[in-house]
């Protein structure tokens, strides 16, 4: 292997993980929030700016939703996702359906919810691009009659992006509950809640959204309660012994992460002021396509969602004779690139598509800064790995 052949410093190809590099005005947010007095939001004291509430009227048309004091924020999607499926209060004899692209901050939830309750838990196939198979959806809601359903609007593993509409739609006609995790869409994909008709959803800043790591979110329709799923202090309605039950202070014990809510408010008004169009969409998606085509001439197995249908910028694939964790060690070690490797989280995806469940797949995913130059250094340093003759 010659290594470092491309001359580029170093290739950031990991954005479904963490967005890099952010808008410049992120940081410079974030650093001058933790320079300036802290705010005492509820608390008194400093007369501050009210981040966490111009942030979520900002999130609101992102999402697609009207009453902004339904979003309550919190460090991360993993959180939303707890409060939401602890939150319902499931019990022994509820069913819920999920899918099998489910992310472990799902997964892990449902596992307690039916080890520790007694609840039932139904996991839908998908198809081997990764999306969630309609019919077998419609069957199993029709069948188990579940208080909740839950999917992702997209596989972390694949990109493939899965109709919220119709699937929400369904849930609804047999009235289950809707939560949808958002992690991997927002910033990238429309989402419009309200008129898919969204009972709750989940979401973090730092991906798409291209915030800072520490933020993110759940929305919650209108009429639908949830038991807090973590109490403490509020800052207002001391005086009682349970959550407020206003929204979203219901929901948000505890301190919230200003610091980083003044970043994600800066990636906002970046975005706001720099759209992704659909220009830049075709452009990414071209990137994604040219590297798709480059992998399986070099005769690696890639996840290969409809290229006609919505897609995030995600590429898995795999090398012949060679383990995912060492074609990405041998890419950031020998090629200065960044990738993820092995089962990103979503175990039971890898039962539905054409990759080893033991071992996972390398996940390139680019974001609108990836450079045409990164992506053909990728290309480059895995022709040269596959000649070096390490895949055997």
């Amino acid at each position: 292997m010659t290594g470092q052949s491309s001359g580029i410093e170093k290739a950031y190809l990991n954005n479904a993980a963490t967005s890099y590099p952010k808008p410049p005005s992120v940081a410079e947010a974030v650093y001058a929030a933790l320079q300036r007095l802290p705010g005492a939001a509820n608390r008194g004291g400093i007369d501050d700016f009210d981040v966490m509430g111009t942030v979520r009227q900002r999130l609101a048309p992102v999402l697609g939703v009207a009453d902004s004091s339904r979003i309550a924020l919190g460090p991360n999607a993993t959180w939303a996702l707890n409060l939401a499926v602890f939150g319902l209060g499931l019990r022994a004899g509820d069913w819920v359906v999920t899918t099998k692209a489910e992310h472990n901050s799902v997964l892990r939830p449902l596992y307690a919810l039916k080890k520790e309750r007694g609840v039932e838990i139904i996991y839908i196939d998908t198809d081997r691009d990764g999306l969630v198979l309609t019919d077998d959806w419609e069957e199993q809601i029709s069948f188990h009659r579940p208080r909740l359903c839950v999917f992702s609007h997209a596989s972390n593993v694949t990109g493939a992006v899965n109709d919220a509409s119709r699937l929400t739609a369904i849930a609804r006609g047999n009235r289950a509950l809707t939560l949808i995790d958002l992690a991997q869409t927002l910033g990238w994909v429309d989402v419009r809640l309200e008129a898919w008709g969204a009972d709750l959803a989940a979401f973090t800043g730092h991906k798409y959204l291209l915030g800072p790591q520490g933020i993110g979110g759940l929305y919650v329709r209108g009429g639908l309660e949830l038991r807090p799923h973590l109490v403490g202090g509020t800052g207002i309605h001391s005086e009682l012994d349970t959550m407020p039950p206003d929204m979203p202070l219901r929901l948000e014990a505890g301190t919230g992460n200003e610091p980083s809510a003044h970043g994600l408010l800066a990636a906002l008004a970046w975005a706001a002021q720099n759209p992704l169009d659909a220009g830049e969409r075709d452009r990414v998606s071209r990137e994604v396509e040219f590297l798709r085509t480059a992998l399986l001439r070099l005769r690696c197995k890639v996840a290969n969602p409809d290229p006609s249908g919505p897609c995030t910028p995600v590429i898995s694939f795999s090398v012949e004779g060679m383990s995912a964790n060492d074609v990405g060690g041998l890419l950031l070690d020998c090629y200065d690139i960044i990738v993820r490797t092995g089962l990103h989280c979503a175990p039971r995806v890898f039962e539905c598509l054409d990759f080893d469940p033991s071992a996972g797949t390398v996940r390139a995913s680019l974001s609108r800064f990836t450079t045409h130059e990164e992506v053909v250094a990728l290309i480059e340093a895995v022709k040269d790995i596959i000649a070096s003759g390490c895949a055997s």
